[in-house]
């Protein structure tokens, strides 16, 4: 299979490099330093169980990428825009299109970038893996997983075909009848956990541990949830409780990738996290009062 990494960071060039190991044919859009690493080494995993090295073909012409079967877009989600046009193209040549970006409103982005509807598939990954050094990539959580699925619902045969690659590639991927709800429920943690970490400037844990952090997080949820459900997402009962139960059994450092961009100084996600609650909630008429803070704080307005 001939597979297209479109974001060659952290989570991008770890699954591309998963797949290039397993003898698929792996094409990575990359830049400077790191497409010059790649281009020269190939892409260097870095495990906790181990460490290998696979080779890519890289490029920082899209037009250079060709036909694909699959497209998998690991982007920022504030950098989408960037790679639309490729996207689109890609999807155009036949190409099936699997977002791993955070966030819920990914595909109706791609859509109205221009991405054909049909060729998108909706996906989430759950993985700590970033960039170390050029043309290296470090895994740091012993969770590696991908889940997708049809946008509407529903298995189909074309998304357990990539599926059962993935697996064949020693990927743990699973094919979900109601992706939309596992997307809600990764946006109520992820979205929850940098607005607090952001606020705080400290770890998941550190702030979990404190009454009034504690209670952040909880209300943080809560509104997520309350949002989606007006949206008309089936969100369970008792998801509230679960998701802080979740959070509990986190390790203390662990920190949101939010969190570690502010560090850094770069660019967040807080306009597809935070922000994307505040203006849902206002669509559905929920109030947000905490996801409001935390965007207006982080910079962002609406």
């Amino acid at each position: 299979m001939r597979i297209a990494i479109i974001g060659a960071g952290g989570v991008g060039a770890y699954f591309g490099g998963v797949l290039a190991r397993a003898g698929h044919e792996v094409v990575m859009l990359a830049r400077g330093e790191h497409l010059e690493a790649l281009r020269a080494r190939g892409i260097e995993v870095r495990n906790p169980e181990g460490s290998f090295v696979a080779p890519v073909a890289v490029t920082d012409n899209p037009d250079e990428i060709g036909r694909v079967d699959w497209a998998i877009v690991a982007v920022k989600s504030y950098s989408l825009a960037e790679v639309a046009a490729t996207t689109r193209s890609l999807a155009e040549s036949g190409a099936l299109i699997l977002p791993l970006l955070n966030g819920v409103e990914v595909v109706k982005r791609l859509t109205e970038l221009g991405v054909p509807a049909g060729q998108i598939l909706a996906g989430m990954t759950q993985i700590s893996a970033v960039r170390v050094e050029p043309g290296v990539v470090e895994r740091k959580s012993d969770l590696a997983r991908i889940t997708f699925g049809e946008v509407e619902g529903g298995i189909s045969e074309r998304a357990t075909r990539f599926a059962e690659t993935c697996q064949q590639a020693g990927i743990d991927v699973r094919v979900s009848e109601e992706i939309r709800v596992d997307l809600w429920r990764k946006f109520a943690f992820i979205a929850s956990a940098a607005a607090a970490c952001g606020l705080a400037r400290i770890s998941l844990g550190e702030i979990n541990k404190t009454t009034l952090g504690h209670l952040l997080i909880e209300r943080l949820i809560g509104e997520v949830i309350a949002v989606g459900r007006a949206l008309g997402v089936a969100l369970p009962p008792g998801e509230e409780e679960a998701q802080i139960k979740f959070i509990d059994g986190l390790a203390i450092s662990l920190k949101p990738s939010l969190l570690v961009d502010l560090e850094a100084g770069r660019p967040t996600e807080i306009n597809d996290l935070s922000g994307a609650v505040a203006r849902l909630g206002r669509v559905v008429g929920i109030e947000t009062p905490t996801h409001d803070t935390a965007a207006a704080a982080l910079g962002v307005e609406h």
